[in-house]
């Protein structure tokens, strides 16, 4: 065993330090999501309100990002590539037995997507109502739907609108790569085995879906899905595949904006 596999298993955190962390996501997306947002976007237009709530959650990301780079820089003494590299697990797969780079294992990432995918469309509304009926608290408040800025009104407004394709592409960066993955997979998931065991990866799932208090409605919907992600990174010793599955969203929306800037959808 190599002496930074050894180390990595010694230098575990503690739950305290893991629920610091995950405060330290979740706390401000929750303020952006229900006090901030609620008191800029009243009277705003829909497309307005929409943007408002994007850009909004694009600075919690951005933060998320900053907390994961302050933390490596604590832990490590720099932020090198070669550091996120090899603390963020951003490598080949590796296999499970060996613990040898196995470059064959990138071809789990199709049954992975398709999963993901499959539960994402096939149950998701069967999942927010069922959660929304057991927590009806938890009911997405009127204002909040993101599917109010494609009526067929604001579509027409958007052909042309480039800087909104800009502004997707920066949520997306900060929400499937910078900010949430290197926050939660990156500097979370390789030192929760100290508290949690071989179930970690179940314990960052779990942690990653109540991380979204700022849209609790999609909570369970999304459970699968988050321990999808983390069981991928963990299982194959690499978080490019919860990148790259977490990512197939971004890249199904940017698609779609793309369409109505181009007035194609």
């Amino acid at each position: 065993m190599s002496t930074q596999e050894t180390t990595s298993k010694k230098d575990q955190y503690t739950l305290w330090q893991i629920l610091a962390i995950w405060l330290a996501a979740a706390v401000p997306m929750g303020l952006l999501g229900w006090v901030v947002y609620p008191a800029l976007s009243a009277g705003l237009a829909p497309l307005d309100a929409g943007l408002l709530r994007m850009k909004l959650f694009i600075v919690g990301m951005v933060w998320q990002f900053v907390l994961a780079m302050l933390i490596l820089y604590r832990e490590e003494g720099n932020i090198r590539l070669s550091t996120i590299s090899r603390r963020f697990w951003l490598n080949h797969p590796k296999s499970a037995r060996s613990g040898e780079t196995n470059k064959a294992l990138w071809w789990w990432l199709i049954p992975l997507i398709l999963l993901v995918a499959a539960v994402e469309i096939g149950l998701r509304s069967t999942l927010v109502d069922v959660w929304v009926g057991i927590f009806p608290f938890f009911a997405e408040p009127e204002g909040y739907d993101m599917a109010a800025m494609f009526t067929p009104e604001i579509r027409a407004q958007l052909i042309g609108a480039w800087g909104l394709l800009a502004l997707y592409f920066v949520h997306a960066l900060f929400n499937t790569f910078l900010g949430e993955e290197f926050l939660f997979r990156g500097v979370l998931l390789p030192k929760m085995e100290g508290v949690f065991g071989k179930w970690d990866w179940v314990a960052n799932g779990v942690l990653f879906s109540f991380y979204h208090f700022h849209q609790p409605w999609g909570i369970l919907a999304t459970l699968l899905g988050d321990l999808t992600l983390a069981y991928s990174g963990k299982r194959f010793r690499s978080n490019w595949f919860p990148i790259i599955i977490h990512s197939g969203q971004s890249v199904y929306f940017i698609v779609l904006i793309l369409g109505l800037v181009l007035g194609l959808a």
